[in-house]
């Protein structure tokens, strides 16, 4: 009896990483899988509406993950409140998120007004650059419902029930395929709106899911329990607070995508064949990254949790059994990527191009995927010991140190090595392996020091203020 007490003990860890990480990775997907779909339909559409849709994508979300990165850090308030017993400060701290996005919505507002001298920079065809603004200003206007849906989506995910985000994610999802596909290419009722209705289709489902959360999360039920609808104040110090430990976390996700978006731009740059193999892996990749996304959400909500009961312990075993099932997935994919690289690759297959071409791509493919291989253990780690300092706020190291080793291992690098020395693509990827190698080391070294076990985002029960 006693050594089955112990057993289940020991699998505790395990059995909560599962059943919180789980629909986050889940809920990660179905993202990746709607904007999969997009890009599908779009490609069959019309080749200037994909070539638009790419960059103009990439430029919306560069700009709307820094606010969506601040609103995400919610879930560690909640997670730490509810740990420490505090749940009557939860809807404070909802409170203060639901102030932030109005300021994201306003700011997205006037960057949607930059559209048309941003895709100028671009030199791209005039007719691309027409749709890169259209569906650039769409994603703009709309991003506001997105950051507001985020912020509102941590009061389930902080406290752990994240089946219930995974199930909503997963409506908005199945509701934007069909319409993404109706309005695009003006099925039954619909208007044949091309991009636009990509982009209209994409804010349509973030309206839905937004509203589905607001339904859920402001009753008297929540209201009772975790003041939702009694603390609407604006509190200057939680929301500076919240300013302080979500901005350089936000920052860290946005230079995240910079690098790697700054290292597609430099492969550009080295041949047309060379961009569309490292496109192709990297959809690939990003197909795979998606669940370390999730798990990486779920480790910081389980180290807030535990940290906010002074559970340090509890905090330790979570980011261990986080990653040891980490490492078991990614063990699967680097079988896959070195065994089966041709029907892979054959998945992102474009459709204009013969074959004689595509088999260039799948050679250099091939040998893309084997760089893969090499960074996605240290990829995974990085974003399990990323997931533990953000869980316990200590964000401002980890904003700081991927500036600076994404302008020294990765900017600088490219810039000398591609456009000064000429050098090819292996040679680029070499500089995203030495990159991703180099986030690991950094957030390992700072997750075995002592300094985040005794970090707190949320004030002690003294210092509330009373109402």
């Amino acid at each position: 009896m006693h050594d089955r007490t112990h057993h289940s003990k020991r699998n505790r860890p395990y059995r909560q990483v599962l059943r919180v990480s789980l629909p986050l990775v889940i809920s990660m997907s179905s993202t990746m899988i709607m904007e999969f779909t997009d890009r599908v339909f779009l490609a069959n559409y019309s080749l200037n509406a994909i070539a638009a849709a790419l960059p103009a994508g990439i430029a919306a979300f560069l700009f709307i993950s820094i606010f969506l990165g601040t609103a995400q850090y919610l879930n560690v308030f909640v997670a730490q409140y509810v740990g420490s017993g505090q749940s009557q400060r939860v809807g404070a701290a909802l409170w203060q998120g639901n102030y932030f996005a109005l300021v994201s919505a306003a700011a997205m507002v006037g960057l949607s007004f930059l559209a048309e001298p941003l895709f100028a920079l671009g030199g791209h065809p005039v007719e691309v650059q027409v749709l890169e603004a259209m569906y650039f200003k769409v994603l703009c206007l709309g991003s506001g419902i997105y950051i507001f849906g985020t912020a509102l989506s941590c009061f389930f995910s902080g406290r752990g029930q994240t089946r219930l985000v995974m199930i909503i994610t997963m409506i908005g999802t199945l509701f934007n395929i069909p319409l993404d596909y109706a309005l695009i290419n003006g099925i039954w009722i619909f208007p044949e709106w091309g991009i636009f209705g990509a982009a209209f289709a994409t804010v349509m489902s973030w309206l839905l899911v937004t509203l589905i959360f607001a339904f859920l999360v402001f009753t008297k039920r929540n209201d009772r329990d975790f003041r939702i609808l009694s603390h609407r104040a604006f509190e200057a110090n939680l929301f500076g607070r919240l300013m302080r430990y979500g901005i350089p976390s936000a920052i860290q996700f946005s230079l995240d995508i910079f690098a790697f978006t700054f290292f597609i731009f430099m492969v550009g740059r080295i041949g047309k064949l060379e961009l569309a193999a490292t496109n192709v892996v990297l959809s690939i990749n990003s197909l795979a990254f998606m669940p370390l996304m999730g798990f990486s959400l779920g480790t910081s909500t389980l180290v807030g949790q535990a940290l906010g009961r002074n559970r340090i312990q509890e905090a330790i075993a979570a980011a261990r059994a986080t990653i040891h099932i980490v490492l078991i997935y990614i063990a699967l994919l680097f079988i896959l990527f070195l065994a089966f690289p041709g029907p892979l690759l054959e998945l992102f297959r474009p459709q204009d191009i013969s074959s004689d071409y595509f088999g260039a791509i799948r050679q250099s493919g091939t040998i893309l995927l084997r760089f893969v291989s090499a960074y996605i253990f240290f990829d995974a780690l990085y974003m399990v010991c990323i997931g533990v300092l953000k869980g316990a706020g200590d964000t401002r190291f980890i904003m700081w140190s991927i500036g600076i080793l994404s302008l020294v291992v990765m900017i600088l690098p490219l810039i000398i090595g591609v456009h000064i020395f000429g050098a090819g693509l292996y040679y680029a990827w070499s500089c995203v392996t030495g990159f991703v190698f180099c986030l690991f080391v950094t957030s390992y070294w700072r997750y075995r020091q002592d300094r985040w076990k005794h970090v707190r985002v949320i004030e002690q029960a003294t210092e509330i203020p009373m109402h």
